[in-house]
């Protein structure tokens, strides 16, 4: 696992025009001079082509407790549901309960 964080990742990112696979990716952060940590989180998602930055949030690999934050419902959900395969379960986007969205109106 990557000692980076999501915004790291993408401001490496910045540049690429999507859909992109991993290879482009890659190739993109190592001409913005991105860290070792970023090309380590790059090379660890999936080999599949990549729709938006969002979807690259959502692959790349990070510390646990980084930058984006799951309610203790969705990481349950996140555990009976799961996500892509190869995907962090962290990471894996969850839908909200009707709860979170009454309280959200």
């Amino acid at each position: 696992m990557a000692h980076t964080d999501v915004d790291e990742v993408l401001g490496a990112l910045q540049n690429v025009d999507f859909p992109a696979d991993k290879e482009q990716l890659l190739r993109e952060a190592e001409r913005e001079g991105a860290s070792e940590e970023v090309l380590t989180a790059l090379r660890g998602i999936p080999p599949e082509e990549y729709g938006n930055r969002q979807d690259v949030a959502r692959s790349v690999r990070t510390e646990p407790d980084s930058d984006i934050p799951h309610t203790a419902a969705q990481r349950a959900q996140q555990a009976r549901l799961g996500g892509k395969p190869g995907q962090s379960q962290h990471l894996r986007e969850v839908p909200r309960t009707p709860i979170e969205e009454e309280l959200d109106r």
